[in-house]
């Protein structure tokens, strides 16, 4: 093979290897893993016995063996050359141009650093790491031996510093990323704490002022009103409740976003211990979904229960109380709501769409507007059911 051909084959060789670095930048996500890689792709592609990445150091003008092959053991993440004008690396670093040198003994630009002289090095090849956030370090190619390194080589060698830089500066945004989404995530899941603990003072509040209305039936309608009023803002502090608590637990979650069933069997089992006489259960599919949909979801349920528990079983007719049955089930344009009990049903004159003469109904209705979900009524069984179709966000 003459000398063009075997030229050809090492150029050829050699982009080969820089193609299959570059398929591993796009996907590395560990920086040392990466500067290693490059290393030794680097040094095989040019036939070398050593090569190392080096790190700027700016605070100590230092230039740290960050990865490298064919060094002594204690070199990699130990040893540190000048980066000043006087060493090899150093010169390219400040001129930011690619330096070739290969007679170092007899160079008179600068001084050959005493980790290449300790290994015996006799020619180098320095090429910038650099990218928008500006010099990361240098890479560089040694030998022992005599040979000449040349313009095709600093074109390889290039080649692997800018997919290193690039590779750099994408692991670097990222990383800036997600302590920016970790910050808003905790301000969030602190402001929900405190939004949480504010609604539980108002419940509390409201439940003082229900033990204080008097007596007589006016007192009775407004300790009636108030415990509702108490329920409620109950539900919207589940939510808030629910979001607090994720942060701790599912560190890997959409942040903003609850698990719908434990938020609903939490919200049924607090119903559950005000209602004694009564068994509540809770199917629930496996769905997380944003706040602001949760809370309205929340609040229908709660609106539903109570109403069941108050009037689905009146006292005189089944003491022992009865069943009410919260399920929800996902479908192709979001989930269904459904809750139903065997009590005396609905007044055979109800008509959903004109059933806002009570509050709790007025609630149920605005309620399910808000959600955009279509709320019917079906018929064929005992007791009272409540469906409601309800779209999620994309």
């Amino acid at each position: 093979m003459d000398s063009c051909s075997a030229d050809l084959s090492v150029r050829l060789r050699q982009q080969a290897i820089l193609s299959e670095f570059g398929v591993e930048a796009l996907r590395g996500d560990d920086v040392d893993g990466l500067l290693q890689r490059a290393a030794e792709l680097c040094a095989e592609g040019m036939g070398a016995q050593f090569c190392k990445a080096l790190e700027y150091l700016r605070g100590e003008d230092m230039l740290l063996v960050r990865a490298g092959v064919g060094w002594a053991p204690d070199v990699i993440g130990k040893a540190r050359v000048g980066a000043d004008l006087a060493s090899p690396a150093g010169f390219a670093l400040k001129t930011r141009r690619p330096v070739i040198s290969n007679h170092l003994a007899a160079e008179t630009r600068f001084r050959t650093p005493q980790l290449m002289a300790d290994h015996g090095i006799r020619r180098a090849i320095n090429v910038l790491i650099e990218n928008r956030d500006g010099a990361f370090g240098v890479l560089e190619v040694d030998d022992t031996r005599e040979g000449m390194f040349g313009e095709a080589d600093i074109a390889f060698m290039q080649g692997f510093a800018n997919l290193l830089g690039g590779a750099i500066e994408r692991q670097r945004t990222e990383e800036l990323l997600r302590a920016a989404l970790a910050r808003q995530d905790l301000l969030a899941r602190e402001m929900s704490h405190r939004v949480k603990n504010s609604l539980a003072i108002v419940a509390s509040l409201l439940a003082l002022q229900a033990r204080s209305a008097e007596a007589g039936p006016d007192g009775e309608a407004v300790r009636t009103a108030l415990i509702d009023a108490r329920s409620r803002v109950e539900a919207i502090a589940g939510v808030h409740d629910q979001l607090w608590q994720q942060g701790d637990r599912d560190r890997d979650e959409t942040p903003g976003e609850i698990d719908l069933a434990a938020f609903l069997q939490t919200l049924t089992a607090n119903l559950q211990s005000g209602a004694p006489r009564h068994r509540l259960v809770c199917t629930v599919a496996p769905l997380r979904i944003g706040a602001d949909q949760a809370i309205p979801i929340g609040l229908l349920v709660n609106e539903l229960v109570t109403n069941a528990i108050k009037y689905a079983y009146p006292e005189a007719g089944s003491p022992a109380g009865g069943e009410i049955r919260v399920r929800t089930a996902r479908t192709a344009e979001g989930l269904t709501l459904d809750v139903a009990d065997d009590g005396v049903g609905l007044p055979e004159d109800f008509d959903v769409a004109r059933a806002s003469r009570s509050l709790g109904m007025r609630v149920v209705l605005n309620l399910s507007r808000q959600l955009g979900a279509t709320l019917t009524t079906p018929r064929g069984g005992r007791g009272a059911h409540f469906h409601l179709a309800v779209p999620l966000a994309g």
